[in-house]
């Protein structure tokens, strides 16, 4: 059974995925102006995908970035879903980024122009 042709990205998606990474970008610059060390960026694993994977200390984060064109659409950027498949992309990574000792949280990391970055801590209790 053949695979349908690969369609080439719309601009607007291109345009989406370029300020999806220029957001990764400013969120690990701040992160690190913050005192976190940048573990690993754009970590793909089956259930998913991690932006960032940051150590302050004895915590790791692995934190979801949203850069959006407006702040009012940050607001809805981010629901229990998208969580879910964070989370448990960062359960199959943990025993790679942890050492014993370690805590880890998911973390949200929210940017819009002339806005400072938004971080949101620990935002995944299960569900």
């Amino acid at each position: 059974m053949s695979r349908p042709p690969l369609q080439a990205p719309t601009p607007t998606r291109l345009a989406a995925e370029k300020r999806g990474r220029q957001g990764e970008r400013i969120a690990g610059w701040w992160l690190r102006l913050k005192g976190w060390s940048i573990l690993a960026r754009r970590v793909r694993t089956r259930a998913g995908e991690i932006d960032l994977i940051a150590r302050r200390g004895n915590m790791v984060a692995f934190i979801e970035v949203k850069a959006r064109a407006s702040d009012a659409a940050l607001d809805e950027s981010i629901d229990e879903r998208r969580l879910a498949r964070v989370a448990t992309a960062a359960e199959a990574l943990a025993h790679i980024y942890l050492k014993p000792g370690d805590d880890m949280r998911i973390d949200v990391m929210l940017l819009a122009p002339g806005r400072p970055p938004r971080h949101l801590e620990n935002v995944w209790h299960g569900g």
